[in-house]
């Protein structure tokens, strides 16, 4: 005779599989100390009030984690929104757990930032939570990224055009950011939900077909079921076997690197770039951290045999092929045309370079050492406040040892200054006179010679 179960029994043991199965996933990924020991995580647990966060905030509550609940209200959805704050209050004044709120003004911060209204919501929100985080000296931030937001996520970043590590889905941690759903699908979510009695509520924006990511939840993913029933499994097994992939790509990329790009100086050599086997893809791991995107970044690749000055922009940087050479360079950069006044009496300045100011009384013992980084005026001929500025068309100045005048552009052209270097060159000036190409060339008449009495001495660093 077979042992009859009666409902509550069934209830629980889905109830234990449920949790057994997020905990071996947080101990596997190494996301939480484990909350039955003596030492607890303490967490802070995103809460909108929806299914996935209710879930997410029980399960870690039950684990014998130390829960903070915190929820975001973007007032973006009139009544709807104080409902939802209300009824997240509500959820953890019931549960016993401290909860944590914060107002936005979201439309606002997108039309500051320039960005769109769900973005502007994503900045805003992890902000906070890393903010709450410290505040509370929490260990994690959990947030309730499941299965089905990991399939949405390939998909987006497929319409966009991705990497290859675009199409390995959303990490279990990022940072302090930690996702331990993601080993449960939205339907689990939901029968868990359903047969705990745990209360929810539901945002009605997600049924509507409004958002690029509700387009592919209410009607991409349901036709590619209709193709492939079997659709969600395996996209999920390709995602694991291009995150295994992905190590060995991400060892040639970081090898690769180091041979072509100087971070520091932000250029990359394309002599060597181009005797690699895949220059597009180490082309596209570097620019993409500065805001390129993928069909931006094949132009780059085709203009690497073209002639220089070629351009290519960014939302915040410009690249530029020059020789033998990609330069980046911030926009901030590019356009800083302000003009930098020195006083007499100042002894360093840190902006918009780093330089030492040295005035001497010239003795027998002086002698002057030979260094790009260091300038010798007599200090005499000075007229303060000394200016430093960028390079303007027209300017012109006396190289050392030439007794006659040079335009600059000139001066940049028969030394192969590249137009990132042009842009970047500061200029110091006395009066109306440019008397240092700063860290390459004084004028010659501030020169330090028999008649001088007393030098100053400009130290760059």
């Amino acid at each position: 005779m077979q042992p009859v179960f009666n409902d509550c029994f069934l209830s629980w043991m889905q109830e234990e599989r449920m949790i057994e199965k997020i905990k071996k996933f947080i101990d596997e990924q190494g996301l939480l100390i484990s909350g039955i020991s003596c030492s607890k995580s303490k967490v802070i647990v995103g809460l909108s009030g929806g299914a996935d966060s209710v879930v997410l905030l029980y399960v870690l509550y039950q684990l014998g984690y130390e829960c903070r609940a915190a929820h975001c209200n973007f007032h973006l959805r009139g009544c709807e929104s104080d409902r939802d704050e209300q009824f997240a209050s509500n959820l953890a004044s019931l549960w016993n757990i401290p909860f944590f709120k914060r107002d936005f003004r979201t439309q606002n911060t997108a039309s500051e930032r320039g960005i769109s209204i769900e973005m502007a919501a994503r900045d805003l929100r992890y902000e906070w939570f890393e903010q709450l985080r410290k505040e509370q000296n929490a260990d994690a931030v959990a947030v309730a990224h499941h299965q089905d937001d990991n399939i949405e996520t390939i998909l987006l970043n497929l319409i966009r055009g991705t990497g290859i590590k675009g199409l390995t889905g959303i990490k279990p941690r990022n940072g302090n950011v930690i996702r331990p759903l993601l080993c449960i699908s939205k339907r689990e979510i939901l029968q868990f939900a359903e047969k705990e009695s745990l209360l929810y509520i539901t945002d009605s924006s997600n049924l509507q077909d409004e958002y690029i990511r509700n387009k592919i939840r209410l009607s991409l993913i349901p036709l590619l079921q209709s193709i492939n029933p079997s659709f969600k499994s395996t996209l999920l097994q390709m995602m694991k076997n291009l995150s295994e992939a992905t190590k060995i790509y991400d060892e040639y990329i970081a090898e690769a690197k180091k041979k072509v790009f100087n971070p520091i100086e932000k250029t990359i050599d394309i002599p060597v770039l181009q005797t690699l086997s895949s220059p597009e893809s180490v082309l596209f791991e570097i620019l993409k951290d500065y805001g390129f995107g993928p069909d931006r970044i094949q132009n780059v690749a085709s203009a690497m045999k073209s002639q220089s000055g070629k351009e290519f922009y960014s939302p915040e940087y410009l690249l530029i092929k020059d020789r033998k050479q990609f330069f980046l360079l911030s926009h901030k950069q590019k356009e800083d045309k302000n003009v930098y006044e020195i006083n007499k009496n100042v002894k360093e300045i840190h902006s918009p370079l780093s330089i030492y100011f040295i005035f001497e009384n010239i003795t027998g013992n002086f002698e002057i050492i030979k260094d790009k980084k260091i300038a010798y005026f007599d200090a005499d001929k000075l007229l303060f406040p000394l200016r430093l500025k960028k390079w303007e068309k027209g300017d012109r100045f006396v190289p050392f040892g030439i007794n006659g005048f040079q335009k600059l552009s000139d001066y940049f052209n028969n030394h192969k200054f590249s137009k990132p270097q042009k842009r970047n060159t500061w200029l110091l000036c006395s009066g109306n006179d440019i008397i240092w190409i700063v860290g390459h060339q004084t004028d010659n008449r501030y020169r330090v010679n028999k008649e001088t009495k007393k030098v100053g001495i400009f130290k760059l660093f």
